[in-house]
């Protein structure tokens, strides 16, 4: 097993870290969607190789809620931003069915000149990757297409990053519903979650109830040609929230459930390679890993730090929110 540390405390102004970019300058770009505050709103910092953090931008509102939930982040070939605005995490009813994919459009130094919303009304948006002119968006319920037997469904969109004010249905009409997932844990109905791409192309979503990884092979024209289980194995792997891909092709995941980070190699076998009993963080433990990033050698984790639960590690949140490192 691989020994955790910490990385940095983050600042007083993020108290729920989630997903990680790398920008142009070889900056770490975090999106802090501040769940654990109800009265604090996302924003996206940068840190250097130091561990020091700077604000970038706050996250522009929703208009109805007040507020920016901002959680998986990725760029386009053009360093616009974009985010998963993940309104209804939190289940308040006068949340729900908000959630938006945003594009930002902002300078160096943090001034927005430009913010579009690609998609709205979604029920929980994710995680999000960008590839080949689209945008592969994970959204971890889809209460209106539940099955007959009680299972959650969840999905994988696709939108055009030039697409704007798309009214999402949440539900298997949706035209740009990519594909959908079923969540067979009766203990953790949470589906598509983390989400990558590998070197060839190929696409990858994890099923976080089940701890399992689908693979989803596109042919030339970014269409869907397969969606089949990859790899899974319970002893290793509880749960699967946000994953990245190393250059090998090994994909590392964040067990958010177990405090863990496993690794899948290309094979599909599943390993746990990092694990921390509850803790605070600032010891270096992994407290709630929400997602991994590849950076500069080593494996970055950012610690989520909120949810507690039977199935959870995790038994509170404490401040200061932290990110943990794990040599490669």
């Amino acid at each position: 097993m691989r020994e955790s540390k910490l990385f940095c405390a983050l600042p007083e102004y993020i108290c729920t870290p989630d997903g990680m970019a790398i920008d142009k300058y070889d900056n770490l770009v975090l999106s802090c969607p501040n769940f654990a505050q109800d009265d604090m709103s996302g924003c996206v910092v940068k840190i250097n190789k130091e561990g020091v953090v700077t604000k970038w931008f706050d996250v522009p509102v929703h208009p109805e809620t007040g507020v920016a939930r901002n959680m998986g982040i990725d760029f386009d070939e053009n360093w616009n931003v974009y985010l998963c605005d993940n309104q209804g995490w939190s289940e308040k009813p006068e949340l729900l069915f908000k959630g938006r994919v945003l594009k930002v459009e902002v300078d160096d130094a943090g001034h927005i000149f430009k913010t579009t919303v690609v998609a709205k009304n979604m029920e929980h948006p994710n995680g999000i990757r960008i590839k080949n002119g689209y945008m592969y968006v994970t959204q971890s319920y889809m209460h209106p297409a539940k099955r007959e037997d009680g299972k959650l469904v969840s999905g994988v969109y696709r939108f055009k990053l030039d697409d704007a004010e798309i009214d999402v249905k949440n539900d298997l009409t949706d035209e740009h519903l990519f594909a959908t997932f079923v969540t067979s844990d009766p203990n953790c109905q949470y589906g598509a979650d983390g989400i990558a791409f590998d070197s060839k192309g190929d696409l990858y979503v994890g099923n976080f109830g089940d701890g399992e990884i689908y693979k989803l092979e596109l042919d030339a024209e970014g269409n869907l040609k397969s969606n089949t289980p990859f790899a899974k194995n319970a002893s290793q792997l509880q749960s699967t929230d946000g994953m990245i891909f190393d250059q090998d092709d090994n994909l590392y995941i964040a067990d958010f459930s177990a405090n863990a980070i496993a690794m899948v190699t290309p094979d599909g076998k599943v390993q746990r390679i990092a694990q921390s009993p509850d803790c605070t963080g600032l010891d270096g433990g992994l407290d709630q890993p929400g997602e991994p990033i590849v950076w500069n050698g080593r494996i970055i984790a950012s610690c989520f730090d909120l949810v507690t639960g039977p199935d959870k590690v995790n038994t509170k949140h404490e401040m200061p929110a932290t990110l943990a490192e794990l040599p490669l």
